[in-house]
């Protein structure tokens, strides 16, 4: 039988079909989405905790994925540091085909059975690290035999897939499976199961940078201030939590130029 992510749009004839029934019935499926997120929860909270168990003692977490699971794996990690303030390789995000991949596929780059793990021993994984595996199919051999290879060196494994049952979750000490049915244009698994993953994903790395410490109350007090808003944004902060005028919050963040520590200066 077709894996669920691959079985027929319950549409059909779409070249046919207006444009505010397209939007309204896309709109329709992706109204499934959270609901197939909040079932997988119970599969989510014990690879979080193992997560920030293993970051607290200096482990790292890696993405690994093909495709638009690959992209979306990548910009949860890029995310990561200017949200948190946090070093960029402890959420590293790996793609088959390479940094070329992110924008334009690569031939054949999801089929390897060994370049999963080149790409992981280049940034040294270790035990101390958690490894993530993301495929919608459940069935992508770069990513399979990623985790694969890792579980043969000790190292712990999640995954993220829409399909129940998959050679992905046999090799995942952790699997997540978000079953969302099939998708709107046969197969497009960038819609659905996209979604979902970006979901979780938003999740895993922000439960487990408040379980690491890097927010405060409901702020980003680590957050980089890399830009006029965000300067704007930490200043607010600063001004709410110490009860002070705009102008003194922002030169106490100039000054310091962290939230966090700009807080603990004023308090």
């Amino acid at each position: 039988m077709d894996k669920i992510t691959e079985q027929p749009s319950p549409y059909r004839h779409l070249e046919k079909m207006p444009v505010e029934d397209i939007l309204r019935n896309i709109n329709r499926e992706d109204q499934a989405v959270p609901l197939a997120v909040e079932k997988a929860i119970p599969s989510i909270i014990p690879l979080v905790k193992v997560i920030i168990e293993k970051m607290k003692d200096g482990g790292r977490l890696f993405y690994l994925g093909a495709g638009t699971s690959g992209r979306l794996g990548i910009l949860d990690a890029s995310e990561c540091p200017p949200t948190y303030g946090v070093p960029e390789d402890w959420v590293i995000g790996l793609i088959a085909g390479g940094e070329q991949a992110i924008r334009k596929p690569v031939e054949y780059a999801e089929d390897s059975h060994t370049q999963a793990w080149e790409d992981l021993r280049a940034h040294f994984v270790n035990e101390q690290d958690v490894v993530i595996g993301i495929a919608a199919s459940g069935a992508t051999p770069y990513v399979v035999h990623g985790l694969r290879a890792c579980r043969e060196h000790g190292i712990t494994t999640g995954c993220i897939t829409c399909n129940p049952g998959t050679p992905l979750s046999e090799q995942a000490d952790y699997p997540i499976e978000v079953i969302v049915g099939p998708e709107f244009v046969t197969g497009s698994t960038r819609m659905k199961a996209g979604t979902a993953q970006k979901l979780v994903l938003n999740m895993i790395s922000t439960s487990a940078m408040i379980g690491l410490g890097r927010v405060l109350d409901n702020k980003m007090v680590d957050m980089q201030l890399s830009n006029a808003k965000l300067l704007e944004r930490g200043a607010r902060i600063i001004q709410h939590n110490l009860h002070i005028p705009y102008e003194q919050a922002r030169e106490l963040l100039l000054k310091h130029g962290n939230v966090r520590r700009a807080l603990e200066a004023g308090s």
